[in-house]
């Protein structure tokens, strides 16, 4: 027998224009935009209609289903234990750089100067307080990645000739990108000396002539070569008759205590050598740049060559760097900072809430990285909270999503890299994740 019309539960499913109307939905489409809403809106009156969702629940699990902005990307916990992972964005932006961020969004004297109502340097500012930062350095440009630093330092001062690098140090920095394709890219041509685990100060010497563009340095910032090797110091490359280039990677301007074999700025141009590039979202703990420190006269023609405007930065880029440079600490500087045993505390209160609400957790004493192409090979020692391996993807698929690490069988969230304020959200997220 068929089913009279006004029995088929299909017609208690909300219009459209009607659950659009209710006021929370509304606000929401004034903040995210109404397609967005409205898409959601479709998805929980289908499934409405296949039977899965109680009409009467459509508005709720609306509401519940919509992004917290209108962007695409999603704020995420990172409780891998590698303090910059790249797959995650890598370093955190300060309070004080976000702030900068939103207040830079609309109009700005990026290239104004107010006092006089004329044009001016853009982003002197942000170059200014780097500059003040590394003040060892005669001048400074900021482009848009380490990358691209490299590329533009190649292009304008190798262009056609020879770059003198190791072997030991044309290294792959992630995502199948090769530090040589890269270089060869500018047009420039490489003349590659020593070997991959030996390379001396004569193998320099001899390569180094009248078509070197310059000798270049690079810090083997995401893997570590052992045993019977040899490499040759900045300083010693400074007093070859060419120009050092010195890719350091990870971005430190000055020692770190707790990093002490990672290079930095100021002590590779306090060593002589004429250009530094670095990233500004690695151990910097600043937005996504290639940072461009040394010599006034390289500088100049580095900021002059064509090729730079193709590289330049946005304004919040540029808002973001001055406040990381000249601002309060990062929170990966305030990550590097914290004693084990605040972590283990923190690990232990975590963990003995969740286990007073059911949830099979137990502390643990883990190992840390800095990932991110910084720092390889240099173990943090860190605290977490290990957990059955199920809550891994339930974890993943929440909201907020929490990121942790499956080993031993377990799934593991390291506390390293997880602020303080952030214990409270990743124990409501555990909760929430308890059952599938």
């Amino acid at each position: 027998m068929v089913a009279d019309r006004d029995e088929d539960p299909r017609r208690a499913v909300p219009r459209t224009d009607a659950v659009l109307a209710e006021p929370r939905l509304a606000e929401a489409a004034a903040r995210l935009g109404r397609a967005t809403v409205k898409n959601a809106v479709r998805v929980a009156q289908d499934r409405a209609r296949d039977g899965a969702l109680d009409p009467s629940s459509v508005v709720g699990v609306v509401v519940a289903a919509l992004p917290a902005t209108a962007g695409t990307l999603a704020p995420v916990i990172n409780a891998t234990g590698v303090l910059l992972h790249t797959n995650l964005g890598r370093a955190p932006l300060s309070a004080a750089a976000v702030e900068a961020v939103v207040a830079a969004a609309g109009p700005t004297d990026v290239e104004l100067d107010l006092v006089t109502g004329r044009r001016a340097r853009r982003g002197r500012e942000a170059l200014a307080a780097l500059a003040a930062a590394v003040p060892d350095a005669e001048d400074v440009h900021v482009v848009n990645n380490g990358a691209a630093a490299l590329h533009l330092a190649a292009a304008v001062l190798a262009g056609g000739r020879e770059i003198v690098v190791s072997r030991g140090e044309l290294v792959e920095i992630g995502d199948g990108f090769r530090i040589p394709d890269l270089l060869v890219a500018s047009g420039a041509r490489l003349h590659e000396v020593g070997t991959t685990n030996r390379t001396t100060m004569a193998d320099y010497e001899r390569a180094v002539g009248p078509d070197t563009g310059f000798v270049l340095k690079v810090h083997p910032s995401n893997f570590v070569v052992s045993g019977f090797t040899s490499t040759v110091s900045p300083e010693q490359l400074a007093t070859l008759a060419a120009p050092v280039v010195y890719d350091i990677g990870s971005g430190l301007l000055t020692r770190h205590p707790r990093l002490p074999h990672e290079p930095d700025a100021t002590t590779a141009l306090r060593g002589g050598v004429d250009l530094v590039t670095a990233s500004g979202d690695k151990l910097l703990g600043g937005p996504q740049a290639g940072l461009l420190l040394g010599r006034r006269a390289i500088v100049d023609r580095l900021r002059r060559h064509p090729l730079a405007r193709a590289l330049r930065v946005d304004k919040l880029t540029l808002a973001a760097l001055a406040a990381t440079v000249q601002g309060p600490d990062t929170p990966t500087g305030e990550a590097l900072r914290v004693p084990v045993d605040e972590l283990r505390e923190r690990a232990r209160t975590v963990a003995t809430e969740l286990a007073g609400q059911g949830v099979d957790a137990r502390p643990v004493d883990t190992a840390g990285e800095v990932g991110g192409g910084g720092a390889p090979g240099e173990v943090l020692p860190s605290a977490g909270v290990e957990l059955p391996a199920a809550f891994a993807e339930r974890l993943r698929r929440g909201r907020p999503p929490v990121v942790g690490r499956l080993t031993r069988g377990a799934c593991l969230l390291d506390l390293l890299a997880v602020a303080a304020h952030d214990d409270r959200h990743l124990v409501t997220a555990v909760l929430a994740a308890r059952t599938p």
